[in-house]
């Protein structure tokens, strides 16, 4: 395994909100936050690369520029003459977001088309990071196809990490976000879920009800996170534990809290340390992304 972390899903053109109540330009999307802030922490014998399907045209070619421009390997972009990137705007209130969303023509959507291109994208990555977002933009069979392509990497020796990241706009009802969720966590070693999203799909009382249903479903890691509450972290060689979450003086914009968590989560992982380490950093990181406006926060790195 080459020391290589992969992120696969949908990244879009971002409109974020500013001070002044204009909207500021830029390129996120859940699995590349993640991505991007990976990229940030580890060292650079580590590659960050990113997978997905976008477009041919101007803005394609921008997205794919500011890729490189951050340090992201882009050779596993496949390029479609037919499609281009999806758009989403962020809406605020009380430092909470909501979003809207336009991507009918989204080329993220034939990320598991090509099997043969799938397969080789994920050959020899030591950690594969996917969310349910990734799932969610893709027809059924896509669906299957592309978590069939990541479990053939695992039984090659891939870390998977799967973010239970919960969009049901995006899902043909409850039942079908259900069983995309769970295949997503059934070729999954690491689940990231958040408390609150679990209550609402499944009525989880506890986080121990969540952990119950990925290490049933074959993770062997479950990282529950709880807004401002603490985090519950459960590993299948040394059980259950939390850490209280990181203090924050004031919540400005929640967008990527979690997708950053992930990030600082995979990256502490693999430069080797504890779980409980890699856990309380990327609390740490998600603390002071959400004191800040967007998705990406370079500032925090200065």
């Amino acid at each position: 395994m080459s020391k290589s972390l992969l992120s696969l899903g949908e990244c879009m053109v971002e409109l974020s909100p500013t001070a002044s109540g204009a909207y500021a330009r830029g390129f996120a999307g859940d699995t590349f936050n993640t991505a991007w802030y990976a990229r940030r922490l580890l060292p650079t014998d580590w590659s960050v690369a990113y997978g997905s399907c976008i477009g041919t045209d101007a803005v394609s070619d921008e997205m794919a520029g500011f890729m490189a421009g951050q340090g992201i390997d882009t050779t596993a972009l496949r390029r479609l003459p037919d499609r281009t990137v999806g758009l989403y705007m962020i809406s605020l209130r009380n430092g909470e977001r909501s979003f809207s969303y336009w991507r009918g023509q989204s080329a993220a959507k034939m990320i598991a088309d090509d099997p043969d291109w799938l397969a080789s994208t994920l050959q020899g990555r030591q950690i594969i990071h996917f969310s349910a977002i990734t799932l969610a933009v893709l027809s059924p069979d896509h669906r299957r196809a592309f978590c069939k392509a990541v479990q053939s990497a695992r039984t090659q020796g891939s870390l998977i990490a799967f973010d239970t990241n919960l969009r049901p706009r995006l899902w043909d009802g409850e039942d079908a976000m259900r069983e995309g969720v769970m295949l997503g966590a059934s070729v999954a070693d690491i689940v990231l879920p958040s408390f609150d999203e679990e209550t609402g799909l499944w009525g989880d009382k506890i986080s121990a009800d969540t952990i119950a249903r990925y290490s049933k479903a074959g993770a062997t890691r479950v990282v529950v996170k709880d807004g401002g509450g603490p985090v519950t972290l459960w590993s299948q060689d040394h059980g259950t534990r939390q850490h209280a979450a990181t203090s924050v003086a004031q919540i400005v914009d929640t967008t990527a809290a979690g997708d950053s968590f992930a990030g600082g989560f995979l990256a502490h992982l693999a430069m080797g340390q504890s779980e409980d380490h890699a856990a309380q950093q990327a609390m740490a990181l998600a603390a002071q992304v959400i004191q800040a406006r967007g998705a990406l926060v370079p500032g925090i790195f200065a």
